[in-house]
């Protein structure tokens, strides 16, 4: 399986991907165009916490990066980042497991990353399958929060982490929560898309939450860029 639709230059196309790992779409290729306004060069280490493809961290070499480190917690994402780095020939160091386990002591020149960020019934993010990829306990903040309180440990000083997410999830939160961590940080973009499957199947759960009205159809995505002082 491949995904064609990614505008030329932004990110890898033909990618390959495993049934249960997230594909590309608006909210990759928003995280995407923000990382093309990012100094990327010979002397850049970028890490992406839950690569799926592999798509972002591809775009980061591609752009001549240092080193690429990408990690997932799903082994097909691991899988399919690997296959995707072979293919286009680019050298990604590609990892299983939990961000926070897999780079301890290492530290970033960029972080990027697109976590899990649906508002999900339930406080813990599933074990295995494709769900894992967007939920994220009830407030959709399960991963969020945790990057914020790594974020700080993981860059340089001036380095930059990229996190893109739904503004259901509040985005001057993770703004608030990243100051707090001594980062200076900011909405770097928003775009409004349709809502997808996974939140029109929910539409009754978020109504009673209090995250979506009767009416709403579209979601804002929002860039969160933070750099360490």
């Amino acid at each position: 399986m491949t995904t064609t639709d990614l505008a030329p230059g932004a990110l890898p196309r033909g990618l390959f991907a495993l049934p249960s790992v997230y594909r590309p779409q608006a909210d990759t290729r928003l995280l995407a165009a923000a990382l093309a306004q990012e100094e990327v060069g010979p002397l850049t280490d970028v890490l992406e916490i839950g690569t799926g493809t592999g798509a972002l961290a591809l775009h980061a070499a591609r752009r001549g990066a240092a080193t690429v480190t990408a990690v997932d917690v799903s082994w097909p994402a691991v899988v399919t980042a690997r296959m995707n780095a072979l293919l286009h020939q680019l050298p990604l160091r590609v990892l299983h497991g939990d961000f926070a386990e897999r780079t301890p002591g290492r530290r970033f020149d960029l972080v990027v990353t697109n976590p899990p960020y649906v508002p999900s019934p339930g406080t813990r993010l599933p074990l295995r399958g494709a769900e894992r990829a967007w939920d994220a306990g009830p407030d959709g903040r399960l991963v969020i929060d945790r990057i914020c309180r790594g974020a700080a440990s993981l860059l340089r000083p001036g380095g930059v982490l990229l996190m893109v997410h739904s503004g259901m999830c509040g985005a001057e939160t993770t703004v608030d929560r990243l100051t707090g961590e001594g980062l200076s940080a900011a909405i770097a973009a928003r775009e409004s898309v349709p809502w997808g499957p996974v939140l029109r199947s929910r539409r009754a759960w978020l109504e009673r939450r209090g995250l979506a009205s009767p009416d709403e159809k579209r979601e804002e995505l929002v860039v969160i860029r933070a750099r360490n002082l």
